[in-house]
Parts: structure tokens; C-alpha cells; sequence
């Protein structure tokens, strides 16, 4: 059922927590490709702070170079799961990446985790989780972090 799962990772444990349930997935309906997606945030600066366009792209360099060392680690230990798992980053807004690189690419499956915000952090901090979900016409799996209570 699903042939192609895409698992958007932020760099962090909580994000990680849905390994184990796209690897569930992936065994369980036989997929045919695993695909680990980083998004990085183009470089945005508070206020009037103003850097020379060869400083910020040495930045964006480095934080696109930080998350494909990322992924590369992540997807040799999955690999010796025996599964086919291949990784990109792109760079973007996140949520609206996540879903157009899902149409885009053909996945049948989105397994992504949520971190389980609530009230004012949600509020300030939004959630790419949420905005996935609502924009996306592919499926998609979200996986509550560990130690996360449930939103009221």
C-alpha cells in the first residue's frame, strides 16, 4: 500500500521518536524507498542586524552541510536495517516543503512526529506538524513524541 514513505527530520530526538513506526511501515507494506528530508530555513536575521551576502551564504552553507551529516549518519544506521533509504535537503519554509517535496516526488506516506505543543508555545512557535497535516493531500502518520501529554 504504501511503495514510497518520506520522514521529514528537524535534527532532534523528538523528531526521531517516528523512526520506529516508519520502520514498522515501511517492513509491514514491503516500500520500496524510505526518504529522509531535512529542511533548512533560508538565514533570517532579527532587526537591523545586516551581514555582506558571502557571510550569509558561508552560513546557510554550513547549516545545509550540519544537516546532510545528519542524515547521512541517520540513513547508514537505517541502511543496515536493510532497508532502501536515500536523504535530501532542501531548503524552505518547512512545512510547505515537506508537502510539496511529498507531491512532487510521489510518496504515498508522510511519517513525521509531533512535538506535542500546546497553547501559547504552539501559538508563538506554530506547528509544522498542524501545518503538514492541513495542507497535505498525501497520508499522513504523526507519531507523539515520548513524554508529550496530550493538548487540551
Amino acid at each position: 500500500m504504501y511503495r514510497k514513505i518520506l520522514l521529514p527530520l528537524d535534527g532532534s530526538e523528538l523528531a526521531e521518536c517516528a523512526l520506529p513506526h516508519m520502520d514498522a511501515v515501511a517492513r509491514g507494506c514491503d516500500a520500496a524507498d524510505v526518504i529522509l528530508l531535512r529542511v533548512v530555513e533560508p538565514l533570517h536575521l532579527p532587526g537591523d542586524y545586516v551581514i555582506s551576502p558571502k557571510e550569509r551564504a558561508k552560513i546557510e552553507k554550513e547549516h545545509r552541510s550540519e544537516a546532510e551529516k545528519y542524515l547521512a549518519e541517520l540513513k547508514g544506521r537505517l541502511k543496515g536495517d536493510g532497508l532502501r533509504v536515500r536523504s535530501e535537503v532542501i531548503q524552505g519554509k518547512v512545512a510547505e516543503s515537506i508537502v510539496d517535496y511529498a507531491r512532487e516526488r510521489g510518496a504515498d506516506l508522510i511519517v513525521m512526529a509531533t512535538h506535542g505543543r500546546s497553547g501559547i508555545s504552539r501559538w508563538t512557535l506554530g506547528s509544522v506538524a498542524d501545518r503538514v497535516i492541513h495542507l497535505s493531500s498525501v497520508p499522513v502518520l504523526m507519531v507523539r513524541a515520548p513524554g508529550c501529554a496530550p493538548a487540551v
